[in-house]
C-alpha cells in the first residue's frame, strides 16, 4: 500500500473526534462567497475559539496549496490541522479576526520573553500523534523544508543577533468577501510589538508578495524539491523575510 494511503488510514480515526471544518472548502466555499453580495462588515479582534481551529486549518490548506504535495483532500485537511496546531502551541500572540461571528483569519507569532499558549489535551494528543505519523511517512519532505529554513535563519542571524521572534502563521479566508484581513491582522501585531525585529518563513506556493507589499524584505532563498509521498517531486522556493515591526525593514 502507498505510504500516504497508510498514513490516511492511521489518521482517519482522529477525524471522528476532531472535525476539520464546519463549512465547505474549495469550490463550495467559492460558490458561497459569490452569493455574499451584501455590504462588507467590519472586522473585529477576538479570542480564537477552539471550534474555529478546524476552519483555520481549512484556510491554510487552501491558501498554502497543500494539494500540490498531497493528492488526497482528506489527507490535506488532516495535515492542515496538525500544521496549525503545531504553530499554535508555539505561539505567544494569537490574533484572530472575525466578521460578525465568522472567523476571517488568524495570525500567530512567537515572541521571545512572552508566555506561550497551552493547547487543550485533545489537541495536544492529535498534534503529537500526527507528528509521529509525519515523521515516519513524510520525513524526507519535512527534512528538506526544515533544513532550508534552518540554513537561511542561521545565515541571517550572523548579521542580526537581535531578532525578537517569528511570525509563524498568517492565514485569511481565501474566499471571504473582504480582501484586507491579512493586513488587518499584521497591523494589530505591529501595534502590539512595535520596534521588534521579526522574521517569517514562506515559499513560492504561498502569497509571498503580500509581505513585500507590507515592507518585509526577503533575506534568504533556497530552492528544494518537495516530495511528500515519494512519487511526486515538486520544485519549491523557500523564502525568509524580515522586518522591524512598525518601522524600517532589516
Amino acid at each position: 500500500m502507498h505510504r500516504d494511503g497508510i498514513a490516511l488510514i492511521i489518521l482517519n480515526q482522529l477525524i471522528l473526534h476532531h472535525p476539520i471544518h464546519r463549512r465547505p472548502c474549495g469550490t463550495a466555499m467559492e460558490e458561497q462567497s459569490k452569493q455574499e453580495e451584501d455590504e462588507m462588515g467590519r472586522l473585529s479582534l477576538g479570542q480564537l475559539r477552539r471550534r474555529d481551529i478546524g476552519l483555520a486549518a481549512c484556510f491554510a490548506a487552501a491558501g498554502m496549496h497543500f494539494d500540490a504535495y498531497l493528492k488526497s483532500p482528506h489527507l490535506q485537511q488532516l495535515y492542515a490541522r496538525y500544521f496549525f496546531l503545531d504553530k499554535l502551541k508555539r505561539a505567544t500572540q494569537v490574533i484572530a479576526a472575525y466578521d460578525e461571528d465568522e472567523l476571517a483569519g488568524v495570525l500567530l507569532s512567537d515572541i521571545e520573553g512572552e508566555s506561550k499558549r497551552s493547547l487543550a489535551l485533545p489537541d495536544r494528543l492529535y498534534c503529537g500523534f500526527a507528528h509521529a505519523v509525519q515523521h515516519v511517512f513524510f520525513r524526507g519532505a519535512e527534512d528538506a523544508y526544515d533544513e532550508a529554513n534552518r540554513e537561511m535563519l542561521a545565515d541571517f542571524r550572523k548579521q542580526h543577533e537581535d531578532i525578537a521572534g517569528e511570525i509563524c502563521f498568517l492565514v485569511a479566508d481565501p474566499f471571504h468577501k473582504r480582501k484586507d484581513t491579512g493586513s488587518f491582522l499584521l497591523s494589530e501585531l505591529e501595534r502590539r510589538e512595535e520596534g521588534k525585529h521579526v522574521f517569517l518563513y514562506t515559499d513560492s506556493n504561498c502569497t509571498w508578495q503580500f509581505y513585500e507589499h507590507r515592507e518585509f524584505r526577503r533575506v534568504g532563498t533556497r530552492d528544494i524539491q518537495m516530495d511528500a509521498t515519494g512519487t511526486n517531486e515538486v520544485p519549491l522556493g523557500c523564502y525568509l523575510y524580515a522586518k522591524v515591526l512598525g518601522g524600517e525593514h532589516l
